[in-house]
């Protein structure tokens, strides 16, 4: 796997309360195959993670939301828990950087809750994708066509469900990458 993603670069966008396995798993994956990984944050300094039912541990924060656009990356992935996407989600230059990802037809990657910041950003409407069981029904009122798998893929858009399909999030990330800028119909 090791070079796979040799020059590419991939933002994890994430504040305090991120489920810690959804951004350390793919955060490890992709560097592994060779990407640059930045965790952006409107955050400074550390944000602390949740693992189980109660915090984890900090993560180092290597660039301030406010100091990154879209064209520094290739990719963009958004870990969940129930904080860290709730709080992204009323965050106006969070979902604007995601949304111009998006727009540029970069990979864009959501697992857990944080399809949430998908249907703020309007990116799931018209979409297929998957979630953490518990936001099924937002997604669905969101106008997207929900399925429990794994991994969903809609034309460089990857969702998964929990912290069980990471690996497989994980590989689909990489994959899509190695595909480049996708096409898309405007979100």
């Amino acid at each position: 796997m090791a070079g796979q993603l040799d020059g590419k670069r991939v933002a994890i966008l994430a504040t305090h309360g991120f489920e810690q396995s959804e951004l350390e798993i793919p955060r490890d994956r992709l560097k592994a195959a060779g990407a640059q990984v930045d965790i952006v944050s409107p955050e400074q300094g550390e944000i602390r993670g949740w693992s189980g039912k109660d915090w984890g541990h900090l993560v180092k924060v290597d660039k301030l939301l406010s100091a990154v656009k879209a064209d520094d990356y290739d990719a963009i992935v958004l870990p969940g828990g129930q904080i860290n996407p709730d709080l992204l989600r009323v965050n106006q230059d969070a979902l604007k950087l995601i949304k111009s990802l998006f727009d540029a037809g970069k990979t864009v990657a959501a697992v857990c809750h944080a399809p949430w910041l998908l249907i703020d950003t309007g990116i799931a409407k018209g979409r297929k994708m998957t979630s953490y069981n518990s936001i099924k029904q937002d997604v669905i009122n969101a106008g997207a066509k929900w399925e429990d798998s794994a991994v969903v893929t809609d034309n460089g858009v990857i969702t998964s469900r929990n912290p069980g399909d990471l690996e497989a999030f994980s590989a689909k990330i990489i994959e899509e990458m190695r595909e480049g800028k996708h096409q898309r119909r405007a979100a």
